[in-house]
C-alpha cells in the first residue's frame, strides 16, 4: 500500500524516481507523482491512474533536478484526484507519506488558527503545512522537520524535500516500513529494498520511531528519544529483488508456475534427510499448551489449514484469528501459549498490532514471513522464512503455498516432539512433502483445461465453493482468489453446512466448485454434491481420477488432479483454484496483477 522513493543523486532524479516507483506498483495504487529540487527550486508533477500517465506528463512537462521524492498513492483520505495525489506541497516543503496521520484534524485546526488553509482532502497535506509553519517561525529545515515529526500521531513513513536545499532530505517512520539506500556519493529512500535494488544493494532499515537526516555523503539517524543512533548497513541480494515477468503475460501467471521451484526451497531449508531443522533452536512443543495463529486475508486461510494439522497430527489446541479483530476483543493469553503470525510482507498493520498485543503475554512470538527484515520478523522471537521470493501479483499464490509448506513442516516437528509421530511415520510424511514439487508440476498440466473452464465461469454472477474438513479453508481461499481478481461474487461453505442455508442459492445459473480429494471425508462431500445436482446445480468437481470415477455421472465439469497424501491436499489443490481464478479474470479483462481497490501490503488499519 503506497510506495515511497527518494533520491539524492548525481544524475537526473525524475527517470530514477519513475523507474523505482514501477517496482512498487505491486503494492497497489491509484495515483502517482514526483517532486524535485533543481537549482534550489521545488517543483512537482502528479497524475491519476497508472504510472504511464505520469510518464506521459513528464514527456510534455519535464522535471529537472538531481534531488527528488516520488510516491504511488492508495487512497485513504480523499478520492483519487490530482489534488489529493502525492507529493503534497506547502510553500517550500514537499512531502510523500504512507500511513495515516490520526491527529490531522487537530493539526488542521491549529494551522487554521495560524491562518493556513488546506487545499486537499488528505491527512498528508497537514505534514507539509506543519513543516512550512515551523519554517515560517524561523527554524531551519532540519529543526522544522524535527518539530513536525514530533507532533504526528498514527502510523506513517514520510520523506520531506525542501526548496533551496539541493542536498538534504528528511525521512521518518512510525508503524510503516522505510529503508535508506547507500550509494557512492548518493543516498536513497524507499518503502522497501525492491524499489532501491537497481540503485544500490546496501540498505539500512529504519526502526520504529527513527527519523533520518540525509545528504549525499552523510546519514544521521535519531531514535524516538532524539538520541543519535547507529543502524546496521545490510547487503541485500539483488536476485531476491528481481521483478520480471519472464515471458508471462502477468506476474500472477509466472508466480503460479514458480510454485514447484519455490516449494523446493522450503524443503531444502527446513529438512535434512529425515530430520526437520528449525532456526534458532526452534521451539519446545512439549511445553506448549495452546497455539494462537493470527493473520489477514490469504495468510489467514493458511493458518486455518494449519489448524487442522496442528490439532490432528500434533495434538495441540489451536486458536485462529483475523488480525483486524484479534486485539479488539482483548483475548486472554494463558501460560504455555505460543503466538504465531503469518504475513507475506511482514508489514501488515493489523497483524503487527496483534503481535504487539501478544508481546510480553505469550511464551514466545513466532513469525512466518517472506521478508526476514520486516517489522514482524524483527519483533518476533523466532522467524520462519517462507522463501517464496518476490511476489508481485496482489493475489497471493506462491506465498500462500509456501506458507502452507512451512507450517506443515512446523506441525510435523511438533508431532515428533510430542510423540505423536515415530521416526518411521515422520519419514513417511517427509517423503510425502518431498513429492509435492513433482505433483505441482503435474497439476500445472491442467492449465489449458482451467483456461477453457474459465470461459464458462466468466459468464456467472455468483459462484459457490464447497470443501469439507481440511479442504474447507482451501475452498475459502479459492473463493477469495476468484472474487479479488475477477470481481465475480464468490462464497465458500463447509460442505456439511449446505443444508443449513446456502442450498437456497443453488440453481442452474450458479456454478458450484467442489474441492474433493479422495480422503476420509470424500463420501460425505460427494453426498453434499449430489444434493446440489438434484436441484439443478452445475457442479465443477476437482478430484483425482478415481474420485471423479466414484462420484459418478451428473457433474457439469471436472478437473483431474494427481493423487496426493490427504494431509497435503490443500497445498496441491491451491493450484487449480489459482488457475481458475486467473483465467476467469483474463476472460473478463480485469487487471489481474493489480485488481481494483486492493493493495499488496496493507500497512494501515
Amino acid at each position: 500500500m503506497c510506495g515511497i522513493v527518494g533520491v539524492l543523486g548525481n544524475h537526473e532524479a525524475a527517470p530514477l524516481l519513475v523507474e523505482a516507483l514501477k517496482r512498487l506498483e505491486y503494492r497497489g495504487y491509484d495515483s502517482a507523482g514526483i517532486a524535485t529540487v533543481c537549482e534550489g527550486q521545488l517543483d512537482r508533477r502528479r497524475a491519476v491512474g497508472k504510472l504511464a500517465n505520469l510518464s506521459d506528463l513528464l514527456v510534455h512537462e519535464p522535471l529537472a533536478g538531481k534531488s527528488g521524492i516520488g510516491h504511488t498513492r492508495w487512497a485513504t483520505h480523499g478520492a483519487a484526484t490530482i489534488e489529493n495525489a502525492h507529493p503534497h506541497r506547502s510553500g517550500p516543503v514537499a512531502v510523500v507519506h504512507n500511513g495515516i496521520i490520526e491527529n490531522f484534524r487537530e493539526l488542521r485546526e491549529f494551522l487554521a488558527k495560524a491562518g493556513m488553509g488546506h487545499a486537499t482532502d488528505t491527512d498528508t497535506e497537514t505534514v507539509a503545512m506543519l513543516a512550512q509553519y515551523y519554517l515560517d517561525q524561523g527554524l531551519a529545515p532540519r529543526e522544522a522537520a524535527k518539530e513536525t515529526i514530533g507532533r504526528l500521531e498514527g502510523a506513517y513513513a514520510i520523506c520531506l524535500l525542501f526548496e533551496g536545499e539541493n542536498d538534504l532530505m528528511i525521512a521518518a517512520r512510525q508503524g510503516s516500513p522505510l529503508a535508506i539506500g547507500h550509494g557512492d556519493g548518493e543516498m536513497f529512500v524507499g518503502s522497501d529494498a525492491i524499489a532501491l535494488s537497481p540503485l544500490t544493494d546496501r540498505i539500512t532499515y529504519l526502526e520504529e520511531g527513527d527519523w533520518a537526516i540525509l545528504t549525499r555523503e552523510t546519514l544521521e539517524i535519531r531514535d524516538l528519544n532524539g538520541e543519535q543512533v547507529s543502524r546496521e548497513v545490510k547487503k541485500v541480494s539483488i536476485a531476491n529483488t528481481n521483478i520480471d515477468k519472464g515471458g508471462y503475460k502477468h506476474f500472477m501467471a509466472k508466480e503460479i508456475a514458480e510454485q514447484p521451484t519455490v516449494s523446493t526451497e522450503v524443503l531444502n531449508h527446513y529438512i535434512r534427510r529425515n530430520e526437520i531443522i528449525l532456526p534458532d533452536a526452534g521451539l519446545d512443543f512439549t511445553a506448549i499448551n495452546r497455539l494462537t495463529m493470527v493473520a489477514c486475508g490469504t495468510a489467514f486461510y493458511a493458518c486455518y489449514v494449519a489448524k487442522y494439522w496442528f490439532e490432528q497430527v500434533a495434538g495441540i489446541p489451536v486458536e485462529i484469528d483475523v488480525a483486524s479483530e484479534f486485539r479488539y476483543r482483548e483475548p486472554p493469553i494463558t501460560d504455555g501459549t505460543v503466538a504465531l503470525f503469518v504475513s507475506q510482507s511482514g508489514e501488515t498493520a493489523d497483524t503487527l498490532a496483534a503481535l504487539r498485543y501478544c508481546a510480553g503475554k505469550a511464551d514466545k512470538i513466532v513469525a512466518a514471513v517472506n521478508s526476514t527484515e520486516s517489522s514482524i520478523a524483527r519483533e518476533s522471537d523466532l522467524v520462519l522464512p517462507i522463501l517464496a521470493g518476490v511476489e508481485v501479483g496482489v493475489a497471493s499464490t506462491k506465498a500462500f503455498t509456501n506458507q502452507l509448506m512451512t507450517l506443515a513442516v512446523l506441525a510435523l516437528e511438533a508431532a515428533r516432539q510430542r510423540g505423536r509421530l515415530n521416526e518411521e511415520q515422520l519419514a513417511e510424511r517427509i517423503a510425502a512433502l518431498r513429492s509435492l514439487p513433482g505433483l505441482m508440476n503435474s497439476a500445472l498440466t491442467i492449465e489449458s483445461r482451467c483456461e477453457a473452464l474459465a470461459l464458462k465461469l466468466a459468464e456467472a454472477k455468483d459462484i459457490l465453493f464447497l470443501g469439507r474438513g481440511i479442504m474447507y479453508p482451501l475452498a475459502l481461499e479459492g473463493a477469495l482468489k476468484l472474487k479479488e481478481i475477477s470481481y465475480i461474487h464468490a462464497e465458500a461453505y463447509a460442505s456439511g453446512e449446505l443444508k443449513h442455508g446456502p442450498i437456497a442459492l443453488v440453481d442452474k445459473h450458479v456454478p458450484v466448485i467442489v474441492m474433493a480429494p479422495r480422503d476420509g471425508l470424500f463420501d460425505k462431500t460427494i453426498s453434499n454434491m449430489q444434493e446440489v445436482m438434484a436441484r439443478g446445480g452445475r457442479v465443477l468437481l476437482i478430484s483425482d481420477a478415481k474420485g471423479i470415477e466414484e462420484a459418478g455421472d451428473g457433474v457439469w465439469e471436472s478437473l483431474v488432479m494427481p493423487e496426493v497424501d490427504p494431509f497435503l491436499s490443500p497445498i496441491l489443490y491451491a493450484l487449480p483454484a489459482q488457475m481458475l481464478a486467473y483465467y476467469t479474470a483474463v476472460a473478463k479483462g480485469t487487471d489481474v496483477d493489480q485488481p481494483r481497490n486492493l493493495a499488496k501490503s496493507v500497512t494501515v488499519e
